[in-house]
């Protein structure tokens, strides 16, 4: 066994020990990394733990994928330390991470460091510090507070929801091993590329996680046609684990823009495109799913395969809009590219107090409501808040974005809200400034997130444009939000308009985002250190109170997935809309033995994460939902 492994680590670890490979269409070749894949000649000198499934009911001493658990750290079946230590040494040095958890030296123990822990402390809402690690989560609600930074340094510090290990992926190869070892052993397996999700996906306690971060390959492609569509024009081939700033950094050196988000850390070429995507460019060219043309994928049963417009089509379609962590791991994408632009963002923001009453406050609100139609079919893009203090509401624009728009086009567009506000005695007065480029005025106008909210939960809705058809449903809407905001909660919001000069392809995408004006957050917070019976309450007053009057006011619409209440009831109308069906059928036929799993996503409702204070976290067994 042992000179198999070696021979295996040998092939995993190097690209150039493999042939030239295939190509995906018109010569994008395939990167490096995705060049070294595992074979059948290869796995045939290998264990049974490392096979490919080729269709047959694997058991391997009584881990077999029927049973009503994922094995456990612990189990009886959980694979022994020699295992796991075949397993790091199939997939290369110093690949296979056991996970410490980053807040680690704040506690007593041979990692206490407390010099370390404050550097910790005072960085710990950056996303670039946790988008680093192979296993932190960025909603830390979810991964159960376990191990927090904190000075008191006699408190435990547990893996709650992180991942017992993680692969750092270099190669395909590590990829298919890492899903034939966790398929063969049901252990239970997530992704994790930056880990942006409101619901903690890339975590789940005993599993295995596949870290895609640092596949980061960028590839230029000046004219892409694409078969089976009638796209021909510049596209990029990336790794999954490029990032927001780093595409639009690649695509403003060749004078292009692409579609990812207004957030600077987030992976998009990993979840963000397979859940949808919005970006600042949606109201222009649609969703960021929308923009894909080819996608590089193992599927639950290890193999690779290319799935776009011409061949593993259905594949294709569940992988643009679906969800990920669902149906396979995408190790790189072939996205479209437009030609850069100006843009133009302005800033600006007023408050309850001196002039403005209360009154006069909302009244601005909901008149700027009334320009969400001809704002959106202007491709505008905006950023706005609505934030609850103790002398009254305050509105924030960061910012208006009004890509292709000068100052002076901006500025006309919000000329006539501003000067209704203007007779309310609200004076405002925008900071308005033009970019030659978007990358410029991206990098100028939007904030790092801010991570770790551990007292948090946050729903969203993707308002419908029937909500715009007529005063008494406006009304009705900006009640809602209003009551929200009366109650305490903060808005995070959006105007956005995926559709406005877009003709959707035929993608899994969810139906309500061609059919809103809004995509809009709200999120309620507890004390800190509440008991987790006060949490569990003001989590269903949140969701089946506040959430649920967003939900009276705009039946049939939907919520945005990745940025959504991990307990939205009928979750598959809400995040997938008319695509579940289609989606439920085709989680089936590709992972039948349920090898991919995370929260909320397609074919989770099977599953339940069993915790021992019955919060919704992945911080517990994942069993089967008993019939």
């Amino acid at each position: 066994m042992m000179r198999r492994v070696l021979l295996l680590a040998g092939i995993v670890g190097s690209a150039a020990a493999y042939p030239q490979g295939p190509v995906t269409a018109n010569g994008a070749k395939l990167f490096d990394f995705e060049k070294a894949q595992l074979t059948e000649d290869i796995l045939s000198k290998l264990d049974d733990v490392f096979q490919f499934d080729n269709g047959d009911d694997v058991k391997l001493n009584g881990r077999g994928a029927g049973a009503d658990c994922k094995v456990f750290p612990g189990d009886s079946a959980w694979p022994s330390d020699a295992a796991w230590a075949k397993f790091g040494k199939a997939v290369g040095p110093g690949a296979l991470i056991k996970t410490v958890p980053l807040a680690s030296p704040c506690y007593n123990g041979p990692l206490y460091d407390a010099a370390k822990c404050d550097a910790l402390t005072a960085n710990w809402t950056n996303s670039f510090l946790h988008m680093a690690d192979p296993t932190s989560m960025m909603s830390p609600v979810y991964q159960g507070l376990t191990c927090q930074v904190t000075e008191d340094p006699t408190q435990s510090c547990t893996l709650g929801a992180l991942p017992y290990y993680a692969v750092n992926i270099s190669t395909v190869a590590q990829v298919q091993l890492t899903i034939n070892f966790a398929r063969n052993n049901n252990i239970r397996l997530v992704v994790k590329n930056t880990g942006h999700d409101f619901s903690g996906k890339s975590g789940g306690a005993g599993s295995l996680s596949i870290w895609t971060h640092n596949l980061k390959n960028i590839k230029h492609i000046p004219s892409y046609s694409a078969p089976g569509t009638s796209y021909t024009g510049p596209a990029f081939k990336a790794g999954a684990g490029a990032q927001a700033f780093e595409m639009y950094e690649a695509a403003n050196k060749k004078g292009l823009v692409v579609l990812g988000g207004e957030g600077k850390t987030v992976g998009i070429m990993g979840g963000y495109m397979q859940g949808g995507g919005h970006s600042p460019l949606s109201s222009l060219y649609g969703i960021a799913a929308d923009q894909v043309l080819s996608m590089e994928v193992t599927t639950a049963d290890g193999k690779f395969v290319t799935a776009d417009f011409t061949q593993n089509t259905d594949l294709f379609w569940a992988l643009r809009g679906g969800g990920g962590s669902t149906f396979g791991v995408v190790t790189s994408l072939i996205i479209k590219a437009y030609p850069d632009m100006q843009v133009t963002a302005s800033n600006f923001s007023f408050a309850v107090g001196g002039d403005v009453t209360l009154e006069n406050f909302w009244i601005g609100v909901r008149n700027y409501l009334d320009y969400f139609p001809s704002l959106a079919a202007e491709g505008i893009y905006a950023y706005w808040f609505i934030l609850a203090g103790e002398t009254g509401p305050t509105f924030k624009m960061m910012p208006f974005l009004a890509p292709g728009k000068t100052a002076d086009e901006t500025n006309a567009l919000l000329a006539p809200w501003l000067a209704q506000l203007a007779a309310l005695n609200i004076h405002v007065t925008p900071v308005t400034t033009n970019y030659d480029n978007f990358l410029t005025g991206w990098e100028a106008s939007f904030p790092l997130e801010v991570v770790e909210k551990t007292h948090v939960a946050s729903g969203s809705r993707l308002w419908p444009k029937e909500n715009w058809a007529n005063k008494e449903s406006l009304d009705a809407m900006f009640n809602a939000i209003k009551t929200s905001s009366e109650a305490g909660l903060i808005i995070i919001a959006f105007l956005i308009d995926p559709s406005a000069q877009a003709t959707p392809p035929d993608n899994a995408v969810n139906s309500a985002w061609r059919n809103t004006y809004s995509h809009m957050i709200q999120s309620v917070s507890w004390p800190l250190g509440a008991s987790a019976e006060f949490q569990k309450e003001t989590r269903q007053n949140f969701t089946f109170g506040a959430m649920q009057r967003w939900r009276d006011v705009s039946p049939g619409a939907g919520s945005y997935l990745a940025e959504s209440d991990i307990l939205e009831p009928n979750f598959q109308q809400s995040f997938y809309g008319k695509a579940y069906p289609r989606l439920l059928k085709l989680k089936k036929q590709l992972d039948p033995k349920d090898v991919f799993f995370a929260q909320t996503a397609v074919g989770s409702e099977f599953w339940q994460v069993v915790t021992a204070d019955g919060l919704p976290s992945g911080n517990g067994k994942l069993c089967r939902v008993k019939k």
